[in-house]
């Protein structure tokens, strides 16, 4: 059984106002406080750490080898990051972007303001908040492996997530303006096959040596290999508004990863679909996520967005049953389905209130909601 972890992105909000508040290291300050000298290792997963923009706030789970565990661990991180927040007056919300007008302060740090230095107005409205997931590979060359035979299936992962629909006080006409606001990074986005862990090696040496990125962190592929822990992360989705779907987008990353390792192992070549048909297929997931059509992997023509996703689960559903996750992902889907993604439901607050605010305070209050 492969572990898997999350990182969660979310924006700090006054709960009365529904502004963005730019308080992340007073967060960070009272949380390692909360710890003490007994909290865990910073490279194990269970602290709160800070992102570009003070405003933001990031939880990292521990590694997961069931489903049930992933869960208790994501709400758990969530009511640690709320119990910090809320002492320094705010509440972590599960938005992927923030709906209302803001100007963002990036954070205190040589790295962040080389950042905003290099890439400007990029780095300056970059307000957004993504769902990172980490599953175990054996090795490099294994998670180059994954890499290559998983990316046709990054986007319907990216679709199911959709949780962005505004953007400075308007409707984006995208379920995932989030997608579109980070495709601005020059290393973001889809990726070209790499054949082995030498060739990966090579890509980012080549990218580095341009003298665009800071450092290896800023290859901001939408699946790459970890720099810090054994696995490969998958970086397509927008922070979920609800538990329970970010653990629907892990358990189905984590079958990509066992459906493409077996594929190696058994000598199924990768599908070599140019990369210029990936940035396709991820503009449609970002701009109708499960509301319109998908580009369908295989035959890379358009289909309604369920049956796409029904394409997803029967390619990894051998690797589902053999986790015994099968029954819960179904379930997590018919959810997902009933209820709508997070774009539609913060569309459908908007539709109720007229009121931005609103879809905030919505929104905060869905980020801690535990359903048994």
């Amino acid at each position: 059984m492969r572990s898997v972890g999350i990182e969660e992105e979310f924006v700090l909000v006054d709960p009365d106002t529904a502004a963005a508040a730019a308080v992340a290291s007073t967060v960070l300050r009272i949380d390692e406080a909360r710890r003490g000298a007994s909290g865990p290792p910073a490279d194990e997963g269970g602290e709160l750490t800070s992102e570009l923009h003070r405003e933001q706030l990031e939880t990292g789970t521990r590694p997961s080898l069931t489903l049930a565990e992933l869960r208790a661990e994501v709400v758990a991180r969530r009511a640690d990051a709320r119990r910090a927040a809320e002492n320094a007056g705010v509440v972590p919300v599960a938005l992927a972007t923030y709906p209302l007008a803001v100007d963002p302060t990036v954070s205190a740090g040589a790295r962040t303001q080389r950042i905003l230095e290099r890439f400007g107005r990029t780095a300056q409205e970059q307000l957004t908040c993504g769902c990172h997931v980490h599953v175990g590979v054996e090795g490099a060359d294994e998670g180059v492996a994954v890499l290559d035979r998983m990316r046709p299936w990054l986007a319907v992962l990216a679709a199911l997530s959709v949780n962005s629909p505004f953007w400075d006080g308007k409707d984006s006409n995208y379920a995932s303006y989030r997608s579109q606001v980070w495709s601005r990074w020059p290393s973001a986005g889809p990726f070209s096959l790499f054949g082995t862990a030498a060739r990966y090696t090579e890509v980012e040496r080549t990218l580095l040596g341009t003298g665009t990125l800071l450092d290896e962190g800023m290859v901001y592929f939408d699946a790459r290999l970890s720099r810090r822990h054994p696995t490969v992360e998958i970086r397509v989705a927008d922070v979920c508004r609800d538990p329970d779907d970010a653990v629907l987008i892990a358990a189905l990353a984590r079958a990509l990863v066992d459906t493409a390792a077996a594929q190696w192992r058994a000598g199924v070549d990768p599908d070599p679909v140019p990369t210029e048909v990936l940035r396709l297929a991820a503009w449609r997931a970002g701009r109708s996520g499960l509301a319109g059509e998908l580009v369908r992997p295989g035959v890379w023509v358009p289909a309604p967005a369920r049956t796409v996703v029904d394409d997803l689960v029967a390619h990894v559903g051998p690797a589902l049953s053999a986790a015994g996750d099968l029954d819960v992902v179904a379930g997590l889907l018919d959810a997902v389905v009933r209820r709508g993604t997070g774009a539609e439901r913060q569309r459908a607050v908007y539709a109720r209130t007229r009121d931005l605010r609103a879809v905030v305070l919505d929104a905060a209050d869905a980020t801690h909601l535990v359903t048994t």
